[in-house]
């Protein structure tokens, strides 16, 4: 890719925000669910920044490709976990539906990176 490290890729950089807004949506969360829903959304969250790092940093494109893979899996965990705190009355719907507009992007933009990796394994 013709970005030369992972700080440069913009999906890197929105999932930093992503990662963020996690943090600062789950502050009011109960408690007792800091080991609970708390925890798997911020971890989730931060999963998906720190696997297109890991890719990046990896010396092949196959790794590059199995660590977006797994960045899009922790996108759907983390949309699935956000989706159960609102349906339990933790999380606003509006705050729901800003996170899930990232998510979607961000996942949208992992999907054009494979593409992009997968072509150059062709070539």
């Amino acid at each position: 890719m013709s970005a030369q490290h992972y700080r440069q890729l913009l999906v890197w950089q929105k999932a930093m925000d992503l990662a963020v807004m996690c943090y600062e949506i789950t502050k009011p969360f109960p408690s007792e669910e800091r080991y609970g829903l708390t925890s798997q959304i911020r971890r989730a969250a931060v999963s998906v920044p720190a696997n297109i790092a890991e890719g990046n940093a990896r010396f092949h494109t196959k790794e590059f490709l199995n660590h977006l893979s797994i960045a899009r899996g922790s996108l759907a965990e983390l949309e699935t976990e956000l989706m159960i705190s609102q349906r339990v009355g933790f999380l606003l719907q509006e705050n729901l539906s800003k996170v899930l507009v990232m998510t979607d992007e961000i996942g949208r933009m992992t999907s054009g990176l494979r593409q992009a990796l997968e072509a150059k394994l062709v070539v």
